[in-house]
C-alpha cells in the first residue's frame, strides 16, 4: 500500500549550523536506508512557505494569495512517497526521520479504489 509522508517543522526553530548539519545529514541516511529497504519510492524536500502561492477559484475567478493555505506554526517541509506491507509498517519508517524529534510526520494513505 501507497503512503505519503508530510514532514513538518516550525520554520520558527532556530538550529545551530552543527545541529542543521546533522539533520541533513541524518535525513540522507534515512532516505538511503529506506531507499535501501525498497519502501521510499519518491521524496523531496520543499522551498520556504515564504516561498508559497494558494489557488483558489471562487465565482470563475482564479485567486492567488502568497503564502501557505493554512497559519499554522508547522509547515510542510517536504515529502515521501512510500509502498509498506501496511500502516504499522509505514509508522515504524516515519519514526526513524529525523524531523520526528523536532517536528512532526504525518503519515496518510493514497486513495485507492
Amino acid at each position: 500500500m501507497r503512503y505519503m509522508l508530510l514532514i513538518c517543522k516550525d520554520e520558527n526553530i532556530q538550529l545551530s549550523p552543527a545541529e542543521s548539519a546533522a539533520m541533513r545529514s541524518g535525513a540522507e541516511s534515512w532516505a538511503t536506508e529506506m531507499n535501501d529497504r525498497g519502501v521510499r519510492l519518491q521524496g523531496e524536500p520543499l522551498r520556504s512557505v515564504s516561498e508559497a502561492s494558494t489557488v483558489r477559484v471562487r465565482g470563475g475567478e482564479v485567486l492567488v494569495t502568497d503564502g501557505p493555505f493554512a497559519e499554522t506554526k508547522e509547515q510542510i517541509a517536504g515529502f515521501d512517497v512510500l509502498e509498506c506491507a501496511d500502516l504499522d509498517q509505514a509508522i515504524e519508517v516515519a519514526s526513524k526521520h529525523p524531523i520526528a524529534t523536532i517536528g512532526t510526520v504525518e503519515v496518510r494513505p493514497f486513495w485507492q479504489e
